[in-house]
């Protein structure tokens, strides 16, 4: 099976965190935190900042690594590294998403998430959603 290996920012602002929908293919419609694939050559990091430029017409700062998933869709297995970041510049302008919402522990199980970003909600829940 195809290994894809993708990152993933869980922005932050405040009590918040940042989640964007799907807008094409097979996912359309679930949601999931923006990122995408690394390209040869780059790290993790610099991955990630340039997807969410291209994605969000933003500039962020990667804080720290959150946790890596490892999941088995059908097709292919994705391993996806997830990092908590903060928009140092930009308003997270949607150019490939079909919507996007801000979310707190109140919200975050208002959308339909992707299956393999379950863990990364649960881990939220206890980590940075704790009062």
């Amino acid at each position: 099976m195809e290994t894809i290996d993708v990152v993933a920012a869980i922005i932050r602002h405040d009590d918040k965190i940042f989640a964007t929908q799907r807008g094409y293919g097979d996912f359309a419609g679930d949601w999931e935190f923006p990122g995408g694939k690394i390209e040869a050559g780059e790290t993790p990091e610099a991955a990630l900042t340039r997807e969410i430029r291209e994605e969000l017409a933003t500039r962020i700062a990667v804080d720290s690594h959150f946790m890596t998933v490892e999941y088995d869709y059908p097709a292919f297995h994705l391993s996806m590294r997830c990092y908590l970041c903060h928009v140092v510049e930009g308003d997270l302008t949607l150019l490939e998403h079909a919507s996007a919402r801000w979310l707190d522990a109140s919200t975050i199980d208002e959308v339909a998430w992707l299956p393999a970003d379950g863990s990364i909600i649960e881990r939220i829940k206890s980590e940075l959603f704790r009062y």
